[in-house]
């Protein structure tokens, strides 16, 4: 809030990437990432905001993931030292197997800002 109102001249590092978690976090601590396999956070790309909220506007594809049980995500941005942007649960918890592959469709995550 401080970026957006003026008071703070710090701001995203492009591109923003989604990360996968199978343990939430708080405003004050990031959740448990997923790890292994070949998962690694993705660039997240959005369309124009519609009414206070955005989408993705491509497929994410996480390829190659580990055994895991996926409760949420978050975004970070791409510093050298990244900065943990948003976080929240998906509607339903996605189980993988080892070597799955795990997609959000666009516009199959939304964020809004309230």
């Amino acid at each position: 809030m401080d970026w957006l109102f003026g008071t703070a001249t710090t701001a995203p590092t492009l591109p923003l990437k989604m990360a996968l978690t199978t343990a939430n976090g708080t405003d004050s601590a990031a959740g448990t990432e997923v790890a292994g396999g070949s998962y690694a956070r993705k660039n997240i790309t959005v369309a124009a905001a519609v009414n206070g909220a955005v989408s993705n506007s491509a497929d994410l594809i996480f390829n190659g993931m580990p055994a895991a049980t996926v409760v949420g995500w978050e975004i970070w941005d791409s510093a050298g030292t990244p900065v943990r942007w948003s976080y929240g649960l998906f509607d339903a918890s996605k189980t993988v197997a080892a070597g799955d592959d795990l997609k959000v469709a666009a516009g199959g995550w939304t964020f809004t800002a309230s």
